[in-house]
């Protein structure tokens, strides 16, 4: 499984970062970072959370 993150969607919320420190960062200016390029079982629960709670739909689980 991949995420993938729309960098001109992310407004900088880090809903993300906060529910998968794992995977997701934010850069200096305020934009999602995927960390892991393949998310592992162990992280999926978490990427899902982050995928529907993001307020501008900026992530998608391929």
């Amino acid at each position: 499984m991949k995420v993938n993150a729309d960098t001109t969607r992310c407004q900088g919320h880090g809903r993300c970062a906060l529910l998968a420190p794992d995977v997701f960062d934010v850069n200096d200016d305020g934009k999602v970072v995927v960390l892991l390029a393949e998310i592992g079982d162990d992280h999926v629960a978490d990427v899902r959370d982050a995928v529907t709670s993001c307020p501008e739909a900026a992530l998608e689980l391929t």
